[in-house]
């Protein structure tokens, strides 16, 4: 067995924000600003903080999708690195037996390698293997044997994978094929511009033409695009088209909600608007502007807003919405609390959530009903819109 010891770093939700923090934590580093482990809330800042992004997706063979993003994923990994002044190493390999010996040589070397693994081949997220849906994530390895790996992967602990299953989901994708990163110091010298990036980043995909993509998916104008998609129904892209009432309706529902609420977020509910909160709490000690704490009420705000808006998708006075959201938040903390443990009940929750969308077919609401639906949720988007537009342009006078 080859284990690092005394790990126990086990912090943080999103993939790539929360390796990197449970990386430099075992190594011993510490933020100057606070003499703690750097915090996912300042890794998150740093990427670019919250955003705001709406996309439809419905591919043959599978239920339509509304896919709502919280925070900015435009390539955030090697950016948090550089901003940060992170010395980082790569090695990557086409040969499983390779890519193998790379990750005990790191771990030998007592370091807390990232590697990249396929999300829906490893057997923790409970997910069924589908040839037509991959994902490769970063995760942190802590050790392995001859049976097994053990890993730091979003959950509050510990998570194992067979070493078979764990190889095949490390070569899923060619790109990432095998890959590893280990990580070094970060420049102190560097926090503040990366703080400021960070920030500025936030406030462009607000308020700017996205890197790539459509304006109208992204920052503001997303919020008032999907007001529309709710409201109009001749508008291209509406729900009324796209999403008519009966199954396609609920998994549109359904899926905003898991996105919005829970895709790699702990259990608050708040669109990562508390940790923005955080974040702008550490920046005012870092750039030396109480002005950005003074402001982070604002980002808590919003962030109740969003829980407000998941309840608003599935309303407890539906009796299905309200199952379907139960399993989901069920599910969601059995993860994060119980990690490998509780595989076997999430695929449980997982067959009962099957069921729903079968029944679902014969949907629990009239068209004037749904059409209320539909109102009442695009008046709270407004409300999301509207706490975030104040938060958003107070955040840019600040740093103007």
């Amino acid at each position: 067995m080859t284990m690092l010891d005394n790990y126990t770093a086990f912090d943080g939700y999103y993939f790539q924000t929360a390796a990197i923090r449970n990386a430099l934590d075992y190594q011993g580093v510490k933020a100057p600003h606070t003499g703690n482990a750097f915090s996912e809330a300042l890794l998150f800042g740093v990427s670019g903080g919250m955003n705001f992004g709406y996309f439809y997706f419905h591919y043959e063979g599978y239920d339509p999708m509304v896919n709502i993003l919280t925070r900015n994923t435009f390539n955030i990994f090697e950016p948090i690195l550089e901003r940060l002044g992170i010395p980082y190493d790569v090695k990557q390999s086409t040969s499983a037996d390779k890519g193998h010996k790379n990750l005990i040589d790191a771990l030998e070397n007592g370091e807390a390698p990232i590697v990249f693994a396929d999300m829906w081949t490893i057997p923790y997220n409970a997910l069924d293997y589908d040839e037509g849906m991959w994902g490769m994530m970063p995760l942190v390895v802590y050790g392995s044997d001859d049976d097994c790996v053990y890993i730091a992967d979003r959950a509050r602990v510990g998570l194992t994978s067979p070493i078979d299953k764990f190889d095949e989901a490390r070569s899923r994708i060619k790109k990432e094929k095998h890959r590893i990163v280990t990580l070094s110091i970060p420049d102190e010298a560097k926090l503040a511009s990366a703080v400021s990036m960070g920030i500025w980043d936030c406030i462009k995909l607000y308020t700017e033409k996205p890197p790539k993509g459509s304006a109208n998916n992204f920052g503001f104008k997303a919020y008032e695009n999907w007001i529309k998609l709710l409201t109009r129904d001749g508008t291209k892209g509406s729900w009324e088209k796209t999403l008519p009432r009966g199954r396609e309706l609920y998994a549109g529902l359904t899926s905003a909600f898991h996105f919005s609420q829970q895709f790699g977020k702990d259990e608050s509910r708040t669109a990562e608007r508390h940790m923005m909160a955080d974040f702008l709490e550490e920046a005012s000690l870092i750039l030396e502007k109480p002005e950005l704490s003074d402001i982070s009420p604002k980002f808590r705000a919003a962030g109740e807003a969003w829980k407000t808006l998941g309840d608003t998708l599935l309303p407890d006075d539906v009796p299905l919405f309200k199952e379907a959201k139960e399993v989901m938040i069920e599910k969601h903390e059995l993860f994060l609390n119980e990690g490998n443990q509780s595989t076997a009940t999430r695929r449980e929750l997982t067959q009962g959530e099957e069921v729903l969308k079968t029944q679902s077919e014969d949907f629990p609401l009239s068209d004037e009903e749904v059409n209320q639906l539909k109102q009442r949720i695009a008046e709270q988007v407004k409300v999301v819109h509207d706490l975030e537009h104040d938060a958003i342009m107070s955040l840019r006078e600040i740093m103007s």
